[in-house]
């Protein structure tokens, strides 16, 4: 934790900045379901258009917050009450109130995370101008989390807003100096670029997709060059582990395709919360 004074009661503001994870997060669940399918709806419109076709009035429209919020299995609209974060999903038992489909476990789940990730950065940075830039940080990563695990894609939406915003941020050594942030951008992106040509010329196969490159390109405009090795390392490593206890569990497939995104995303909150710790104390060892 950060040396802050807290000038409320801790105790009140991890409440509120639980309460405020939990709305968000809500929200970032939207994002995760919607984002996606408004992507390719857009990519549909363009080619329809492309074409000389008409759209249909349904591509045109679909949005974040259009049409309102329904049940994928019976179409019910969804009351207010039941967007209760966390609550409703209790609540409703985890199904549809009209016709008991079950709801998926993931919006509890991103909503939760969303809440214990904001109280941990509050806490660690106290009130202060930095822990509102890292919850920013922070819920984009969730989204990009949530995103590459259900469609193995990270949106330029969401990684290009996050690298230049990152730039931004450290335009007043927020969190680095901003020549720290121009470098860890710049060779955050040149460094998988570099692996992906290498792989493909060797292989002929592409070994991981650009929204790779833009999110590690991202997480070093906000942290700097110094933390990539150690995202790179962590990333890498959680990858291999998950990957291999999918391949002994569930016998999946070695050339089965992996998101790398999320392991970069979860590296990089890391090395946001406990970089330099993490850092200082392996190099110590040596």
């Amino acid at each position: 934790m950060t040396q802050t004074i807290f000038i409320y009661p801790l105790e009140l503001i991890l409440t509120l900045s639980l309460i405020l994870g939990l709305v968000v997060g809500s929200f970032l669940n939207v994002v995760i379901y919607r984002l996606p399918l408004q992507l390719q709806n857009s990519w549909r419109h363009d080619a329809l258009d492309f074409l000389g076709q008409e759209p249909p009035e349904a591509v045109k429209k679909f949005s974040l917050v259009y049409p309102p919020s329904r049940c994928t299995s019976c179409e019910t609209l969804i009351k207010p009450w039941q967007n209760i974060p966390l609550l409703s999903y209790l609540l409703l038992k985890g199904r549809c109130k009209t016709c008991a489909a079950p709801i998926s476990i993931q919006y509890p789940i991103v909503e939760l995370l969303c809440g214990l990730l904001s109280v941990a950065v509050v806490y660690h940075f106290g009130l202060t101008a930095q822990a509102a830039w890292a919850l920013l940080f922070t819920w984009v990563l969730i989204a990009l989390t949530g995103i590459d695990l259900d469609h193995q894609l990270l949106p330029d939406n969401l990684t290009l807003p996050l690298l230049w915003l990152g730039l931004l941020v450290n335009m007043s050594g927020t969190f680095v100096a901003l020549a720290d942030a121009v470098a860890g951008a710049a060779a955050g992106y040149l460094v998988l670029w570099s692996v992906y040509w290498a792989f493909k010329l060797i292989t002929g196969k592409e070994g991981m997709g650009h929204g790779d490159f833009k999110l590690l390109a991202a997480l070093g405009a906000w942290l700097g060059w110094e933390q990539l090795p150690l995202i790179i390392l962590l990333s890498s490593a959680v990858g291999a582990l998950i990957g291999t206890i999918g391949i002994l569990l569930k016998g999946r497939e070695k050339q089965t395709q992996i998101a790398f995104g999320p392991y970069l995303a979860i590296a990089g909150w890391i090395a946001l919360m406990a970089g330099e710790q993490i850092t200082s104390g392996y190099l110590q060892l040596f």
